[in-house]
This record gives C-alpha cells, structure tokens and sequence, in this order.
C-alpha cells in the first residue's frame, strides 16, 4: 500500500430530483452520510460525502459533492437548491450524471442535459435502477443520452443493491489527481454532527408524515452538548410554515412527533457511537424560508 501514491478529487454528482444521488453517495462512501427519502428534492444543501478506494493500484480520496436535484425553481429556496447544485459541479475532477433508468417522465432530465453539453468536466453518464427494467430499454436509453452529450462513459448500476458500484468507484478512483488527501482517514462527511442531527431528524419528518407534510418544514438546532457521562444532549426545532400543520406533526396527544425523535435519537446514536438524548419541539413561522441564518445554517447561498 505505501508504494502506491496518494490521490484526490472531486466528484459532483448531479441529476433530476429522485435520481438516487443521496442512496448513491451513500453507496460510494460505505456509510451513511445522506438522508434519502421517497420524496423529491429531499437533499437541500450541497453535501460533501467522502468515499476511500484502497488497494494494490489505488490510494485515493473520492470528495462526493452530493448535489439537491435540478428542477424549474420557483421560490427562494428552489432557486438556492439549483444553485448549489451547478455550484458543486464547478471544476470537478468529473461530473456523474445520475439518471433513473425506470422514471418514463424524462423532461426534467433533458433540460439538464442541455445545460450540462457545454461544461468542460469530465462527464460520466450513471444509469441508476437497473434492477427496474429490462435491459433492451436500458441500452436504447443510453444510447439517446449519449446522442445528446458525448459522455466519456457509461454505468449501469443499483445503487440500492450495491450493483455495479464497485465498478464505478474503481474509476473514479483512476480519475482522481495524484496529491494529499484533504480530509483524515476516518472522516466520511463534511457536515457537523449539529446538520447531521437536523438531517437525520427531518429525514424521519419525511418518512412517517409522507405527504401530510410539504416541504414547508425544516429543522433548526438550538443546542449540541457533550455530557459528562459520555452522552450527548441535543436540542431542536422543527419549522413549519402554517399552524394548520402543528397538529399533524404532533399528532395525538404528541404521539406523532414523539416516534419521529425516538427513531432520529436511534439511528443518530448508532452513526455517533454514544447515547444521545433528543429534544424536539415545533415552531410555526411562515417565512422561514426567506431567513438569510436557515440558509447559512444549512449551507446554501442566499439568492434573490
């Protein structure tokens, strides 16, 4: 292994809401370091995930820029999400274009391709789902978006089964420039463990309340503090834009956002490897997303 030298980039990783960005990156790092939920346009910020490919022919760091999918933005927090995704593409080592090769409503998808033709990146087109579809399709598929983009290649792969992912993480890890790595070894994420909290949190908030609650929600940390014993006490708020909405994110008699934290408290204590106690309470403020400090906290620019 000390013979081989090390190496380093960055990999944007981009594509339409619901492509499997997040459960790709994921997949890549080995971990867990991006919610993924059914729900589109459910990664916000631009998230670095940080992904190791060592062995007899690779030393490399693979920085994952895990991009909010690309849409027709129509508020500020739309057009904050599209930003940062073009953002995270900006002089990448390579861009992985992530498609869903089941999704037959495709125009979001062509849209970006058109925006996508004239970058300068490295471009590898990554057909995501292919356990969904026969194969015939599938090549029929690739063979109209290379027509569009010249793609310098093309994977198939199921990021959901792992399918093909090895593969694509041995090239990326070819691609990488030979220099230092940029973060410590055991490091898999750029996000604090204070965002990785809210994330792990409002990640519940989508999965148990579904479409009762749009995307008129997000959540805040108040406070993070190390006990003495070991444990970690952590406080947050949970935004909504509407008080029509209080009573569905409590639910009854407080049941409903009693069983979000309980599963947020559990997974956060099994990624942080300690006891955590977690403390949630819901506040109604309608122009939450037109706060220039939630856009800061979540690292997104504001944008007019």
């Amino acid at each position: 292994m000390s013979e081989v030298a090390e190496s380093c980039g960055l990999v944007a990783v981009i594509g339409a809401p619901n492509a499997g960005k997040s459960t790709l990156v994921n997949a890549l790092v080995g971990q867990k370091v991006a919610i993924v939920s059914a729900k589109a346009q459910t990664t916000r910020a631009r998230l670095m995930g940080i992904a190791l490919e060592q062995s007899d022919k690779h030393n490399a760091q693979i920085i994952l820029a895990d991009t909010p999918g690309i849409f027709a933005p129509r508020r500020r927090l739309d057009r904050a999400m599209v930003a940062a995704a073009w953002e995270g593409a900006q002089e990448a080592d390579a861009i992985l274009m992530v498609v869903d090769a089941a999704k037959k409503n495709r125009e979001a998808l062509f849209e970006i391709l058109e925006t996508l033709k004239d970058r300068p990146e490295r471009k590898i087109l990554v057909l995501n789902k292919v356990d969904l579809i026969a194969k015939e399709p599938l090549l029929v598929l690739a063979q109209e978006l290379v027509g569009i983009i010249p793609f310098d290649e093309v994977f198939f792969i199921s990021a959901s089964t792992n399918d093909g992912v090895a593969q694509l993480k041995a090239r990326l890890a070819d691609l990488m420039p030979v220099g230092p790595w940029n973060f410590p070894e055991d490091q898999v994420s750029d996000a604090s463990e204070r965002l990785m909290a809210c994330e792990i949190t409002r990640e519940q908030l989508y999965r148990q309340l579904h479409d009762e609650l749009p995307y008129d929600s997000t959540v805040r940390p108040e406070s993070y503090t190390q006990r003495k014993d070991g444990s970690v006490e952590i406080h947050q708020q949970v935004v909504i834009a509407r008080e029509s909405q209080k009573p569905i994110v409590l639910g009854k008699r407080g049941a409903r956002i009693k069983a979000i934290g309980e599963a947020a408290r559990k997974e956060l204590s099994e990624i942080l490897g300690q006891p955590v106690h977690l403390f949630i309470h819901v506040k109604v403020d309608e122009n939450w997303a037109d706060s220039r400090e939630i856009y800061e906290e979540i690292g997104l620019d504001w944008v007019k």
